[in-house]
């Protein structure tokens, strides 16, 4: 059995796709790409397909992974591209990878947010950020099955920074895909590194943290794109590819 693990992206209207949408697109996908799926055994067999720490509906994502095993192999970047043709844009199979390692999962631990805050001008945004930064402690509340719920949301936060325009520019020049940004419209734009811990800290969780400790309201819902996640680097707070042990284990088995 071959394990192929996939990055994907969420973008444009298509970050409004819930995980179970997305769920049935994939599987819809696998059999237009005739893709020899491993299943799992009993009376309702379903294709091996391991989703992880996937994000919340509503936003966009550069950086979502999933897992599938396959019964026959083939070579990645192919499967990928075949995989990505039978997927709506916006749902894009950007990497494939042949798992040569194990714990895919545990190496989520971090993600890379960014929060576009339209009609919210940039200096306000900085204080509130400083604001943020500085506190001890940032309570904010969030309704759950079991009621409202009241935790604090600052030790999860690793990086909070205010960035422009042009810093965005220069840093997608060198990226492969650009990040999902609905609006040219200027406004404050948030650079946001958050660890993945229990309860999860979302975007709209800091956000809440900022209205609460600084006033700052966006008027109108912020546009929120995940750009990265993968292990962090506690020393210089960089998330890495969690895709690289994989790349790099197959690189050590051609050169041997």
């Amino acid at each position: 059995m071959q394990r192929i693990r996939l990055r994907y992206t969420k973008r444009g209207r298509l970050r409004f796709t819930s995980h179970r949408d997305f769920q049935r697109a994939f599987e819809r996908a696998l059999r237009r790409a005739e893709v020899p799926m491993a299943y799992s055994a009993g009376f309702t067999p379903h294709p091996k397909v391991s989703y992880a720490n996937a994000a919340p509906t509503g936003t966009g994502s550069e950086a979502e992974y999933l897992e599938i095993a396959l019964t026959a192999a083939r070579e990645p970047q192919t499967l990928r591209a075949l995989l990505d043709e039978s997927l709506p844009t916006g749902l894009d199979i950007v990497d494939a990878v042949e798992a040569r390692t194990s714990g895919l999962a545990d190496r989520l631990t971090a993600s890379v947010w960014e929060l576009r805050l339209d009609g919210v001008d940039p200096a306000d945004a900085e204080r509130a950020v400083q604001v943020f930064n500085s506190a001890g402690t940032v309570e904010v509340q969030r309704m759950t099955k079991n009621g409202l719920r009241t935790f604090d949301a600052r030790p999860a936060v690793v990086h909070l920074e205010t960035q422009l325009e042009t810093q965005l520019d220069t840093q997608l020049e060198t990226q492969s895909e650009a990040a999902d940004r609905p609006t040219d419209r200027p406004c404050a734009i948030l650079r946001l590194v958050v660890r993945h811990v229990t309860p999860a800290v979302r975007p709209d969780d800091v956000l809440s943290g900022l209205r609460a400790v600084a006033d700052l309201a966006p008027p109108v819902p912020a546009a929120v794109t995940r750009l990265a996640q993968g292990l962090l680097d506690e020393e210089t707070g960089a998330v890495t590819d969690p895709l690289a042990p994989d790349r790099e284990a197959a690189e050590a088995l051609t050169t041997a």
